[in-house]
């Protein structure tokens, strides 16, 4: 009769090394940002050399103002913050001073007031049917919707929504 031994269940230290390097490395630090950035890039590109007025171009033109929109979500809420909003993680406690303390609590809702009243100003000086300002419509649009839902998740609920505050 043939014997099997017991599987070990050590582990190796190396390995639980090798893993905490790995997730401290700048790449699993920064993978989505990084990532979205590249898919943001080609969009860019393939819209660069595209008709706007096929159903191609038109497409990267919609994804330029979607995947801006996604990695400025994703980089913003990395940083900035908005008290109350599911969007968002909650500033630290330990801010000095009143006027720090309430500019930080809402930092994430000034950065897209102000980045967004940068984008209408571009917007209004564009010409809106020319190729750049359909897409810079796009994103004065995706940029509402941001700023319309880290503010309306501070105060409304939808039960079994991971981006409202009554999960």
């Amino acid at each position: 009769m043939h014997s099997h031994s017991a599987p070990t269940t050590k582990s190796r230290p190396s390995n639980r090394l090798a893993s905490k390097k790995k997730q401290d490395s700048f790449w699993a630090r920064h993978s989505l940002s990084l990532i979205a950035g590249a898919i943001l890039t080609l969009w860019i590109v393939l819209y660069r050399v595209s008709d706007e007025h096929t159903h191609a171009g038109a497409f990267y033109g919609n994804a330029i103002a979607d995947w801006l929109g996604l990695l400025v979500t994703v980089l913003a809420t990395k940083v900035l913050y908005e008290v109350g909003s599911a969007e968002s993680k909650q500033p630290p406690k330990d801010l000095p001073g009143r006027a720090t303390h309430w500019v930080r609590r809402h930092s994430l809702t000034l950065f897209l007031v102000t980045t967004g009243v940068g984008w209408v100003i571009a917007y209004v000086r564009m010409n809106a049917n020319g190729k750049w300002g359909q897409v810079v419509g796009n994103i004065v649009s995706e940029w509402t919707q941001i700023l319309g839902l880290v503010v309306l998740t501070k105060r409304l609920i939808e039960r079994g929504s991971k981006e409202s505050r009554g999960h």
